[in-house]
């Protein structure tokens, strides 16, 4: 049994990841500050599907690294996978402040208890995003030095403080780079989510382009698995994470909603948003080769695990605010 200190545990990506780590027979110390970025309703959702033996959770935030150290403090900590993050692209151009003090200098936090207390690997969600203005599909050697969002701006703060850690500390580290995840209990600001709830809802979708830019989409276990595997010694590697196949258009995703649902869409379109990506793909060689990983989930399957879960808990989803 390992002892995995698992930031962002209440999120999407965490809620799974600790899920499968528990299942593997470790010991997940489950941490979220439970921020009201979107619905608290759903990250309590998630926990409450957590509830084992080898499962601590703790309401603290990353930004606070006199808690962080306590835990350190009282756990032996065999390594640390580092969920917790501000996500979305748009919402990062509003509160960019946030994004900053989470992402790079909570790291930053991580990393230094890390070497405070002889922690010897790291794995870092990163994000696709990173990617804009690169050409398909994304290889992890590309340079990823000009982000388009204080999201990924921080992201990439985040890996660069990563690297000097392990430079200095020998800290093992394995960043993730992730591909549009989708699944059960997904993240309300995020299309597959609005789109089913908005579809069965009878409700126009708010369709930011024309609806041909296209997306990488992996499934949440699929990503779990992934993020989990990276656990193993690299050295310092950066690994995408992605669906591995050829990016689908959102206008076919909406198609696929509408078959599971029996339901037809109305379209209200937006102009495309200049923090977006047009496309994404991504290449998924080093996972395979590295971390002996790559997706397992179709996405038709994936849609309808995701609607299935929404119909199971629809009176929590129908309260949840997008």
């Amino acid at each position: 049994m390992k002892t995995i200190l698992l930031t962002g545990a209440a999120g999407f990506v965490g809620s799974h990841t600790a899920k499968l780590l528990l299942e593997q027979g470790n010991k997940v110390i489950g941490v979220d500050n439970m921020n009201d970025y979107y619905d608290v309703a759903l990250k309590k959702h998630r926990v409450s599907h957590l509830l084992h033996e080898n499962f601590i959770f703790k309401q603290i935030d990353i930004e606070n690294k006199e808690a962080l150290r306590e835990i350190f403090s009282i756990y032996k900590v065999d390594a640390v996978i580092n969920l917790a993050a501000r996500a979305g692209v748009r919402y990062s151009m509003e509160n960019p402040s946030i994004y900053m003090t989470t992402n790079a200098m909570g790291s930053l936090n991580i990393l230094d208890l890390m070497r405070e207390f002889g922690v010897k690997k790291f794995v870092l969600a990163s994000t696709s995003s990173l990617y804009a203005g690169q050409e398909m599909p994304f290889l992890e050697s590309l340079p990823v030095n000009e982000p388009i969002s204080p999201y990924a701006a921080t992201k990439k703060a985040a890996e660069v403080m990563a690297y000097t850690y392990h430079f200095l500390y020998k800290i093992d580290v394995s960043i993730v780079r992730y591909f549009t995840v989708y699944g059960p209990a997904g993240r309300p600001d995020m299309s597959i989510f609005r789109f089913i709830k908005w579809i069965d809802q009878g409700q126009a979708i708010e369709l930011f382009g024309d609806g041909t830019q296209s997306r990488d989409f992996t499934f949440v276990s699929d990503i779990a698995h992934g993020t989990i595997a990276a656990l193993k010694d690299v050295g310092y590697e950066i690994i995408n994470l992605g669906g591995g196949t050829k990016p689908v258009v959102l206008k076919e995703v909406v198609s696929m909603i509408e078959s599971v649902l029996g339901k037809r869409a109305t379209l209200s379109q937006r102009p495309f948003h200049i923090a977006d990506l047009k496309s994404t793909r991504a290449d998924i060689t080093k996972a395979k080769k590295i971390l002996n990983w790559e997706p397992k989930v179709k996405l038709d399957e994936g849609i309808k695990a995701t609607i299935d879960w929404y119909l199971e808990n629809k009176e929590m989803c129908l309260s949840i605010k997008l």
